[in-house]
């Protein structure tokens, strides 16, 4: 997610998305909340603002603006294993 003016730590960010799962756009005072949850002295200002951030991210990203990674062909990286092919492998090392 992009800078929107205040520097959020991947603590806070993980606060944040958990407490929007708590607090629907329905809430009352849903930002005084959202701000309480992720702590660090951000502000209800702070909150709205990195909300209205991922709010254009998703957008972005559902209207195909932002493009996919090429991970390459199937043979390259990591590739899938189900439990029994991991097992299988463990127990190999």
């Amino acid at each position: 997610m992009a800078s929107n003016g205040s520097t959020w730590t991947a603590k806070q960010n993980k606060l944040f998305e958990n407490a929007l799962a708590n607090f629907d756009k329905n809430s009352p005072d849903r930002f005084h909340k959202l701000a309480k949850a992720v702590g660090g002295n951000k502000t209800v200002e702070e909150v709205k603002r990195h909300y209205e951030k991922l709010v254009e991210d998703v957008n972005h990203i559902e209207s195909g603006k932002v493009p996919l990674p090429n991970y390459g062909s199937s043979n390259q990286g990591y590739q899938y294993m189900d439990e029994a092919q991991r097992m299988k492998y463990l127990k190999l090392q």
